[in-house]
């Protein structure tokens, strides 16, 4: 049975002070809301934080509201149920909801948050294993290693995207808020990732992600499709989020976002040119789904092989550019 390490458990009354302890503590220290994430790699040793910062009681975290502009602001400790639940959200954003949908299981979409499914980890084969597994093979350079064993050649870690709801807001242009010793700023969902997943997101190791601002959907109609092994539980070998306007059967405009093919979602909307003022054909399709899927960079690093994965990566973008139409 793994165990939990011994760690300092803090519960501040509110952002600002989470924030102040956070900027004291410095990297001993992880916030957490749902834990779902971070409970299970601290029990792996994946993850050492001395101290826990707890966020899901904040009220300021956990409310859905309705903003002037017509977009809607969720807190970061809205838990992904609650998402699922909310008529508004499903009306305005489909393919957010959907995604938030197919995280995981039912249990933990009860206790995991909106935030935190932004903010999850990367994830790999040779890292998601148990402490006495990764020092029995060397570690990795993730954690405690210097070598990426997917990739031995490469100057970074090469572990993959997880997040099922991070492609899907990117594909309405959300936005989340951070907070810091240095104040609030707000940022493009699209801009939390980079090209590594060691040091996957780009927010400061002291800033807290409070919340996501959704934009007035519009003329925009979504979708997002996940491929993983079972219904259920598993994170996404492939998943696509498409947003789409179209005028009747005719495409005006449309975003395509491909994630767990590398470590960061991407954005190749360029590859949908071919629609753009055209009828949805079989042809039409393929040829964006197949341009869309060349930046796909599938390894040996996830269940199944990274051949079918980068397949499979072409039939979700022609699926959830379908089902987007027909949500239109």
């Amino acid at each position: 049975m793994l165990r939990l390490p011994r760690f300092s458990y803090l519960r501040p009354g509110s952002v600002a002070e989470a924030a102040q302890v956070l900027s004291e503590y410095g990297s001993r220290a992880m916030v957490m809301a749902g834990g779902t994430d971070l409970l299970p790699k601290m029990k792996r040793g994946q993850i050492e934080p001395e101290v826990v910062i707890s966020l899901g009681h904040l009220d300021e975290l956990r409310q859905i509201r309705a903003v002037s502009d017509g977009g809607f602001e969720i807190g970061a400790c809205v838990t992904l149920a609650e998402v699922v639940s909310s008529s508004e959200l499903r009306a305005a954003y489909p393919g957010y909801v959907r995604a938030a949908a197919l995280v995981s299981s039912p249990a933990l979409r009860n206790a995991g948050t909106i935030g935190g499914n932004l903010c999850v980890d990367t994830r790999c084969n040779y890292y998601d294993e148990s402490y006495e597994w990764r020092k029995a093979l060397g570690f990795c350079m993730k954690k405690d290693g210097d070598i990426c064993r997917v990739a031995p050649a490469s100057a970074t870690c090469r572990a993959i995207a997880s997040s099922d709801t991070a492609p899907a807001a990117m594909s309405m242009q959300a936005t989340v808020v951070l907070v810091g010793p240095k104040g609030m700023r707000e940022v493009p969902v699209a801009s939390l990732y980079q090209d590594d997943g060691q040091f996957y997101m780009t927010k400061a190791a002291d800033e807290i992600l409070v919340s996501l601002r959704m934009p007035d959907p519009g003329r925009w109609k979504s979708s997002y499709v996940k491929v993983r092994n079972r219904g259920s539980i598993d994170f996404p070998l492939a998943g696509v989020a498409v947003a789409l306007q179209l005028s009747g059967p005719v495409v005006d405009d449309c975003r395509i976002i491909i994630t767990a093919v590398g470590p960061q979602p991407l954005d190749v909307s360029h590859a949908a040119q071919p629609l753009l003022g055209n009828r949805i054909d079989d042809t039409i399709l393929e040829e964006v789904a197949a341009e869309a899927a060349k930046p796909a960079r599938p390894l040996d690093n996830a269940d199944l092989s990274y051949v079918w994965r980068k397949r499979m990566t072409r039939r979700a973008i022609e699926q959830a550019v379908r089902e987007a139409a027909e949500v239109a």
